[in-house]
Protein backbone atom coordinates (compact mmCIF):
# COMPACT_ATOMS: atom_id res chain seq x y z
CA UNK A 1 0.00 0.00 0.00
CA UNK A 2 1.38 3.38 -1.07
CA UNK A 3 0.73 5.12 2.23
CA UNK A 4 2.95 2.59 4.00
CA UNK A 5 5.85 4.11 2.09
CA UNK A 6 5.36 7.25 4.17
CA UNK A 7 7.06 5.52 7.06
CA UNK A 8 10.60 6.98 7.25
CA UNK A 9 12.16 3.59 7.89
CA UNK A 10 10.84 2.33 4.55
CA UNK A 11 11.70 5.45 2.52
CA UNK A 12 14.43 4.98 -0.08
CA UNK A 13 15.41 7.68 -2.55
CA UNK A 14 13.60 6.00 -5.43
CA UNK A 15 10.47 5.57 -3.33
CA UNK A 16 10.66 9.21 -2.23
CA UNK A 17 10.65 10.28 -5.90
CA UNK A 18 7.61 8.11 -6.58
CA UNK A 19 5.81 9.39 -3.47
CA UNK A 20 6.51 13.05 -4.38
CA UNK A 21 5.35 12.49 -7.98
CA UNK A 22 2.09 10.94 -6.79
CA UNK A 23 1.69 13.85 -4.35
CA UNK A 24 1.90 16.37 -7.21
CA UNK A 25 -0.68 14.38 -9.16
CA UNK A 26 -3.06 14.42 -6.20
CA UNK A 27 -2.47 18.15 -5.63
CA UNK A 28 -3.30 18.72 -9.28
CA UNK A 29 -6.87 17.46 -8.78
CA UNK A 30 -7.79 20.71 -6.95
CA UNK A 31 -9.12 22.45 -10.04
CA UNK A 32 -11.22 19.62 -11.41
CA UNK A 33 -12.71 18.84 -7.97
CA UNK A 34 -13.42 22.49 -7.13
CA UNK A 35 -15.13 23.11 -10.47
CA UNK A 36 -17.67 20.34 -9.68
CA UNK A 37 -18.94 22.18 -6.58
CA UNK A 38 -22.17 24.03 -7.43
CA UNK A 39 -23.72 25.41 -4.22
CA UNK A 40 -20.77 26.46 -2.08
CA UNK A 41 -18.49 29.27 -3.18
CA UNK A 42 -15.29 31.01 -2.12
CA UNK A 43 -14.88 31.01 1.65
CA UNK A 44 -17.29 28.10 2.17
CA UNK A 45 -15.32 25.83 -0.18
CA UNK A 46 -12.11 26.75 1.63
CA UNK A 47 -13.76 26.22 5.03
CA UNK A 48 -15.08 22.72 4.27
CA UNK A 49 -11.87 21.70 2.51
CA UNK A 50 -9.83 22.72 5.57
CA UNK A 51 -12.21 21.05 8.04
CA UNK A 52 -12.27 17.80 6.09
CA UNK A 53 -8.49 17.94 5.65
CA UNK A 54 -8.13 18.37 9.41
CA UNK A 55 -10.32 15.32 10.10
CA UNK A 56 -8.43 13.33 7.46
CA UNK A 57 -5.08 14.27 8.98
CA UNK A 58 -6.27 13.17 12.43
CA UNK A 59 -7.29 9.77 11.02
CA UNK A 60 -4.02 9.43 9.08
CA UNK A 61 -1.87 10.30 12.08
CA UNK A 62 -3.88 7.93 14.30
CA UNK A 63 -3.30 5.11 11.80
CA UNK A 64 0.32 6.09 11.19
CA UNK A 65 1.53 7.01 14.70
CA UNK A 66 -0.79 4.89 16.84
CA UNK A 67 -2.90 5.76 19.92
CA UNK A 68 -1.89 8.81 21.92
CA UNK A 69 -0.15 10.53 18.99
CA UNK A 70 -1.88 13.84 19.79
CA UNK A 71 -0.28 14.07 23.21
CA UNK A 72 3.18 13.38 21.76
CA UNK A 73 3.07 16.35 19.38
CA UNK A 74 5.54 19.05 20.55
CA UNK A 75 2.95 21.82 20.74
CA UNK A 76 5.38 24.21 22.47
CA UNK A 77 7.82 24.25 19.55
CA UNK A 78 7.63 27.70 17.88
CA UNK A 79 8.82 26.29 14.55
CA UNK A 80 5.78 23.99 14.46
CA UNK A 81 3.41 26.95 14.75
CA UNK A 82 5.34 29.02 12.23
CA UNK A 83 5.13 26.14 9.79
CA UNK A 84 1.42 25.86 10.55
CA UNK A 85 0.95 29.55 9.66
CA UNK A 86 2.71 28.93 6.34
CA UNK A 87 0.32 26.07 5.59
CA UNK A 88 -2.63 28.27 6.63
CA UNK A 89 -1.60 30.89 4.09
CA UNK A 90 -1.19 28.35 1.32
CA UNK A 91 -4.40 26.43 2.08
CA UNK A 92 -6.55 29.57 2.23
CA UNK A 93 -5.03 31.58 -0.61
CA UNK A 94 -5.01 28.70 -3.12
CA UNK A 95 -8.72 27.91 -2.87
CA UNK A 96 -9.77 31.55 -2.67
CA UNK A 97 -7.76 32.32 -5.80
CA UNK A 98 -9.53 29.52 -7.67
CA UNK A 99 -12.82 31.29 -6.94
CA UNK A 100 -11.66 34.36 -8.90
CA UNK A 101 -9.42 33.15 -11.71
CA UNK A 102 -8.54 30.12 -13.80
CA UNK A 103 -6.79 27.01 -12.51
CA UNK A 104 -3.87 27.56 -14.91
CA UNK A 105 -3.27 31.10 -13.60
CA UNK A 106 -3.27 29.92 -9.98
CA UNK A 107 -0.95 26.99 -10.67
CA UNK A 108 1.61 29.07 -12.57
CA UNK A 109 1.72 31.73 -9.86
CA UNK A 110 1.86 29.12 -7.10
CA UNK A 111 5.01 27.71 -8.67
CA UNK A 112 6.94 30.94 -8.04
CA UNK A 113 8.03 29.83 -4.57
CA UNK A 114 11.69 29.36 -5.62
CA UNK A 115 11.73 32.89 -7.08
CA UNK A 116 10.43 34.40 -3.83
CA UNK A 117 12.91 32.32 -1.86
CA UNK A 118 15.80 33.51 -4.02
CA UNK A 119 14.76 37.16 -3.60
CA UNK A 120 14.48 36.74 0.18
CA UNK A 121 17.93 35.14 0.24
CA UNK A 122 19.38 38.11 -1.65
CA UNK A 123 17.62 41.15 -0.20
CA UNK A 124 16.71 39.98 3.32
CA UNK A 125 19.38 37.46 4.25
CA UNK A 126 22.09 39.14 2.14
CA UNK A 127 23.20 35.98 0.32
CA UNK A 128 24.48 36.52 -3.25
CA UNK A 129 22.59 34.87 -6.11
CA UNK A 130 24.30 33.14 -9.05
CA UNK A 131 23.74 34.45 -12.56
CA UNK A 132 21.60 31.46 -13.50
CA UNK A 133 19.11 32.40 -10.77
CA UNK A 134 18.92 36.03 -11.90
CA UNK A 135 18.34 34.77 -15.44
CA UNK A 136 15.60 32.41 -14.21
CA UNK A 137 13.92 35.25 -12.29
CA UNK A 138 13.99 37.49 -15.37
CA UNK A 139 12.69 34.72 -17.63
CA UNK A 140 9.90 33.86 -15.20
CA UNK A 141 9.03 37.56 -14.98
CA UNK A 142 8.68 37.75 -18.76
CA UNK A 143 6.41 34.71 -18.69
CA UNK A 144 4.20 36.19 -15.97
CA UNK A 145 3.99 39.52 -17.81
CA UNK A 146 3.02 37.72 -21.02
CA UNK A 147 0.23 35.88 -19.20
CA UNK A 148 -1.29 38.98 -17.62
CA UNK A 149 -0.59 41.72 -20.18
CA UNK A 150 -3.88 41.08 -21.99
CA UNK A 151 -5.81 40.93 -18.73
CA UNK A 152 -4.35 44.28 -17.64
CA UNK A 153 -5.44 45.98 -20.86
CA UNK A 154 -8.88 44.36 -20.89
CA UNK A 155 -9.51 45.09 -17.21
CA UNK A 156 -10.46 41.60 -16.02
CA UNK A 157 -10.81 42.65 -12.39
CA UNK A 158 -11.81 39.28 -10.96
CA UNK A 159 -8.91 37.49 -12.61
CA UNK A 160 -6.46 40.10 -11.37
CA UNK A 161 -7.82 39.87 -7.83
CA UNK A 162 -7.52 36.09 -7.97
CA UNK A 163 -3.96 36.37 -9.24
CA UNK A 164 -2.98 38.71 -6.41
CA UNK A 165 -4.46 36.26 -3.90
CA UNK A 166 -2.62 33.39 -5.61
CA UNK A 167 0.69 35.21 -5.03
CA UNK A 168 0.26 34.50 -1.32
CA UNK A 169 0.81 30.79 -2.07
CA UNK A 170 4.47 31.15 -3.15
CA UNK A 171 5.02 33.61 -0.29
CA UNK A 172 3.89 30.92 2.18
CA UNK A 173 5.88 28.26 0.35
CA UNK A 174 9.02 30.41 0.46
CA UNK A 175 8.63 30.99 4.21
CA UNK A 176 8.11 27.27 4.70
CA UNK A 177 11.27 26.49 2.72
CA UNK A 178 13.33 28.93 4.81
CA UNK A 179 12.00 27.32 8.00
CA UNK A 180 13.04 23.88 6.76
CA UNK A 181 16.48 25.17 5.78
CA UNK A 182 17.00 26.64 9.25
CA UNK A 183 15.89 23.36 10.77
CA UNK A 184 18.40 21.41 8.66
CA UNK A 185 21.14 23.88 9.64
CA UNK A 186 20.24 23.40 13.30
CA UNK A 187 20.63 19.63 12.97
CA UNK A 188 23.94 20.01 11.13
CA UNK A 189 25.29 22.26 13.88
CA UNK A 190 24.27 19.74 16.54
CA UNK A 191 25.96 16.92 14.63
CA UNK A 192 29.14 18.96 14.18
CA UNK A 193 29.22 19.88 17.87
CA UNK A 194 28.75 16.26 18.86
CA UNK A 195 31.47 15.06 16.51
CA UNK A 196 33.84 17.74 17.81
CA UNK A 197 33.23 16.75 21.43
CA UNK A 198 33.97 13.10 20.59
CA UNK A 199 37.33 13.73 18.92
CA UNK A 200 40.36 12.23 20.74
CA UNK A 201 42.95 14.41 22.47
CA UNK A 202 45.05 16.39 20.03
CA UNK A 203 42.33 16.47 17.33
CA UNK A 204 40.28 19.36 18.64
CA UNK A 205 38.06 17.34 20.92
CA UNK A 206 37.20 17.87 24.58
CA UNK A 207 39.22 15.56 26.78
CA UNK A 208 37.73 13.49 29.56
CA UNK A 209 34.05 14.21 28.92
CA UNK A 210 31.17 11.79 28.48
CA UNK A 211 27.45 12.51 28.34
CA UNK A 212 25.63 12.55 31.65
CA UNK A 213 22.23 11.06 32.28
CA UNK A 214 20.44 14.28 31.25
CA UNK A 215 22.45 14.87 28.08
CA UNK A 216 25.22 16.80 29.81
CA UNK A 217 28.85 15.70 30.12
CA UNK A 218 30.72 14.13 33.04
CA UNK A 219 34.54 14.05 33.45
CA UNK A 220 36.32 10.68 33.46
CA UNK A 221 39.81 10.14 34.87
CA UNK A 222 41.71 8.85 31.83
CA UNK A 223 40.32 11.19 29.19
CA UNK A 224 39.39 8.32 26.87
CA UNK A 225 36.48 9.24 24.57
CA UNK A 226 33.37 7.29 25.48
CA UNK A 227 30.57 6.32 23.13
CA UNK A 228 27.45 8.40 23.43
CA UNK A 229 24.21 6.76 24.41
CA UNK A 230 21.74 9.34 23.12
CA UNK A 231 20.17 9.14 19.68
CA UNK A 232 21.62 11.29 16.88
CA UNK A 233 19.97 14.68 16.31
CA UNK A 234 16.97 14.54 13.98
CA UNK A 235 14.89 17.09 12.12
CA UNK A 236 11.72 17.91 14.01
CA UNK A 237 8.56 16.17 12.84
CA UNK A 238 6.68 18.83 10.86
CA UNK A 239 3.71 16.71 9.73
CA UNK A 240 1.55 17.94 12.67
CA UNK A 241 1.97 21.49 11.32
CA UNK A 242 -0.59 20.45 8.71
CA UNK A 243 -3.13 20.09 11.52
CA UNK A 244 -2.44 23.64 12.64
CA UNK A 245 -2.64 24.94 9.07
CA UNK A 246 -5.98 23.28 8.38
CA UNK A 247 -7.49 24.33 11.73
CA UNK A 248 -6.47 27.98 11.38
CA UNK A 249 -7.64 28.11 7.77
CA UNK A 250 -11.07 26.79 8.81
CA UNK A 251 -11.32 29.32 11.65
CA UNK A 252 -10.44 32.22 9.34
CA UNK A 253 -13.03 31.22 6.75
CA UNK A 254 -15.87 30.24 9.12
CA UNK A 255 -17.32 33.75 9.74
CA UNK A 256 -17.50 34.36 5.98
CA UNK A 257 -19.01 30.94 5.17
CA UNK A 258 -22.37 31.16 6.93
CA UNK A 259 -25.08 30.56 5.94
CA UNK A 260 -23.79 27.35 4.37
CA UNK A 261 -24.90 26.67 0.80
CA UNK A 262 -23.16 23.36 0.08
CA UNK A 263 -25.40 20.58 -1.21
CA UNK A 264 -24.98 16.86 -0.51
CA UNK A 265 -23.15 16.25 -3.83
CA UNK A 266 -20.96 19.26 -3.03
CA UNK A 267 -19.93 17.65 0.26
CA UNK A 268 -18.71 14.60 -1.65
CA UNK A 269 -16.45 16.74 -3.83
CA UNK A 270 -15.34 18.76 -0.81
CA UNK A 271 -14.44 15.54 1.00
CA UNK A 272 -12.24 14.60 -1.96
CA UNK A 273 -10.64 18.06 -1.80
CA UNK A 274 -9.96 17.68 1.92
CA UNK A 275 -8.56 14.16 1.96
CA UNK A 276 -7.37 13.17 -1.54
CA UNK A 277 -6.23 16.58 -2.77
CA UNK A 278 -4.87 18.05 0.48
CA UNK A 279 -4.28 15.84 3.53
CA UNK A 280 -2.74 12.79 1.84
CA UNK A 281 -0.42 14.55 -0.67
CA UNK A 282 0.77 17.15 1.86
CA UNK A 283 1.71 14.38 4.28
CA UNK A 284 3.50 12.55 1.49
CA UNK A 285 5.42 15.67 0.47
CA UNK A 286 6.52 16.51 4.02
CA UNK A 287 7.93 13.02 4.53
CA UNK A 288 9.51 12.80 1.05
CA UNK A 289 11.27 16.13 1.73
CA UNK A 290 13.37 14.35 4.39
CA UNK A 291 14.99 12.24 1.66
CA UNK A 292 14.97 14.40 -1.47
CA UNK A 293 17.27 17.36 -2.09
CA UNK A 294 15.81 20.85 -2.58
CA UNK A 295 16.36 20.87 -6.40
CA UNK A 296 14.62 17.50 -6.69
CA UNK A 297 11.65 18.75 -4.70
CA UNK A 298 11.40 21.92 -6.79
CA UNK A 299 11.58 20.04 -10.09
CA UNK A 300 9.02 17.44 -9.05
CA UNK A 301 6.69 20.13 -7.69
CA UNK A 302 6.57 21.70 -11.17
CA UNK A 303 4.69 18.61 -12.34
CA UNK A 304 1.64 19.95 -10.48
CA UNK A 305 1.26 22.70 -13.10
CA UNK A 306 1.26 20.24 -15.99
CA UNK A 307 -0.97 17.70 -14.25
CA UNK A 308 -3.33 20.39 -12.98
CA UNK A 309 -3.87 22.11 -16.33
CA UNK A 310 -4.39 18.80 -18.14
CA UNK A 311 -6.78 17.40 -15.51
CA UNK A 312 -8.86 20.59 -15.40
CA UNK A 313 -8.94 20.69 -19.20
CA UNK A 314 -10.12 17.08 -19.29
CA UNK A 315 -12.40 17.06 -16.25
CA UNK A 316 -13.86 20.58 -16.24
CA UNK A 317 -13.43 21.81 -19.81
CA UNK A 318 -11.29 24.77 -18.71
CA UNK A 319 -8.95 25.30 -21.66
CA UNK A 320 -5.92 27.52 -21.03
CA UNK A 321 -5.54 30.41 -23.46
CA UNK A 322 -2.46 30.78 -25.68
CA UNK A 323 -1.00 33.52 -23.43
CA UNK A 324 -1.21 31.18 -20.41
CA UNK A 325 0.26 28.27 -22.35
CA UNK A 326 3.23 30.26 -23.67
CA UNK A 327 3.85 32.32 -20.53
CA UNK A 328 3.42 29.29 -18.28
CA UNK A 329 5.90 27.32 -20.40
CA UNK A 330 8.46 30.12 -19.96
CA UNK A 331 8.00 30.02 -16.18
CA UNK A 332 8.33 26.22 -16.01
CA UNK A 333 11.43 26.15 -18.23
CA UNK A 334 13.07 28.99 -16.27
CA UNK A 335 12.51 27.32 -12.90
CA UNK A 336 13.49 23.87 -14.17
CA UNK A 337 16.73 25.07 -15.77
CA UNK A 338 17.72 26.97 -12.64
CA UNK A 339 17.26 23.88 -10.47
CA UNK A 340 19.00 21.52 -12.92
CA UNK A 341 22.02 23.80 -13.37
CA UNK A 342 22.28 24.42 -9.64
CA UNK A 343 22.06 20.71 -8.95
CA UNK A 344 24.84 19.91 -11.43
CA UNK A 345 27.12 22.56 -9.94
CA UNK A 346 26.81 21.08 -6.46
CA UNK A 347 27.50 17.49 -7.51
Amino acid sequence: MLLRSLLPAAMSHRRAVVVMTVATLLWATAGVFARQVQGAQGFEITFWRSVLALLSMLLLLRWWRGPGFFGRIPWREPVLWLSGLCWTTMFTAFMMALSFTTVANVLVLSALGPVFTALVNRFVLGNPLPRRTWFAIAMAGVGIFYIYAAQLTLGHDRKLIGSLIALLVPVGASAQWILMQREQQRVRRLVQQRLASELPLGQGGVTGLVPGSMGGETPVPDGTPQPRSEAPPAIRDMVPALLIGAALSALICLPFSVPFQATLPDMGWLALLGMVQLAIPCSMAVVASRVLHAPELSLLALLEIIFGILLTWWGAGEIPGPNVAIGGALVIVALALNEILGWRQTE
